[in-house]
């Protein structure tokens, strides 16, 4: 069994609490999560009259913004969509009260990394089990760390019509050396390399410089698993190219948190996507969210009728 298969027959164990215009689905995961706060699966859902269509909203890495994002699936409930912001494993009752969300995400090691994201996809997947019915449409947008999966999890699941990637990108060697968020994982290659003796940013080039040149090669998703260093196999570039759904992706024009060159990276390897520049960085395009609201439900509209 590949690492992003699971069994569809585990039960769900479905619970819903009712709130005045939304309600909270948990359920369980598909995988041993790495604390038991973990294991349900915390789904908000907001209901509106005559959907056309679903959404999936996917939050970045940390606790604060979450609140912030969640604001785009109960504005898409206005405009027609049935909206389903799922918050990610080891983040706010889903992780330690003393973490400041998603540390789990944050490693040297691939091999660990391999997994947790995985385990993000198949929350995802798991989300489209629990909704779809009656050949629904669904759609998805992630922002940031959410981008990542969005890419990864469209790639993997055809079920999703159509995605929105927000101020994310692909490729590690841009994202790992360059992001500030990501110091805390530098300092663990410095200490302590890894299983591929990853210690700084020259022996990461040369460690992936054979692997790019396969990825155009392979055929398939599970090629993905025979590429070397297995940093690939959550890269979201190594899944970009089968993403054959519609794609709309948000740039920041001002954006340091994912580098201008993880961002092109990832939009040039996706073979049906278009790209919107925002005059913003990452955390201060949240003061465009009517726009990137109103110009993601135009595309999926036009995805949907076209």
């Amino acid at each position: 069994m590949y690492i992003y298969e699971y069994d569809k027959n585990i039960p769900f164990n479905l619970k819903e609490e009712k709130f005045n215009n939304y309600s909270i689905l948990s359920f369980d995961v598909v995988y041993e999560p790495d604390v038991p706060e973990a294991k349900k699966i915390f789904v908000y859902k907001y209901l509106t009259k005559n959907p056309w269509g679903k959404i999936i909203v996917l939050h970045g890495i940390g606790n604060n913004h979450i609140p912030y994002l969640m604001w785009y699936a109960k504005q898409f409930s206005k405009l027609g969509l049935e909206s389903y912001f799922l918050i990610f494993p080891y983040h706010l009752n889903r992780g330690k009260t003393n973490w400041e969300g998603g540390e789990p995400f944050y490693h040297h090691s691939p091999a660990h990394c391999i997994v947790r994201f995985h385990q993000a996809i198949k929350d995802v997947r798991r989300t489209i089990d629990l909704i779809e019915k009656n050949n629904d449409d669904i759609y998805i947008m992630g922002f940031s760390f959410g981008g990542m999966i969005t890419t990864m999890t469209m790639a993997l699941d055809k079920r999703i019509k159509a995605g929105i990637i927000a101020f994310s990108g692909g490729d590690w060697r841009w994202i790992n050396w360059y992001s500030p968020y990501l110091e805390k994982v530098r300092n663990g290659y410095r200490k302590y390399s890894n299983e591929w003796g990853c210690v700084d940013e020259k022996k990461c080039v040369k460690l992936r410089s054979n692997a790019k040149k396969q990825l155009t090669k392979i055929n398939n998703i599970n090629d993905i698993f025979t590429l070397k260093p297995t940093c690939f196999h959550y890269d979201p570039i190594s899944y970009a190219k089968f993403v054959t759904q519609p794609t709309l992706l948000f740039q920041g024009i001002f954006d340091k948190i994912i580098p201008a060159k993880a961002t092109k990276s990832l939009f040039e390897s996706l073979p049906n996507a278009k790209k919107i520049l925002i005059p913003s960085g990452h955390k201060s395009s949240y003061m465009f969210r009517r726009i990137i609201t109103k110009m993601s439900v135009n595309f999926l509209k036009k995805s949907k009728f076209s």
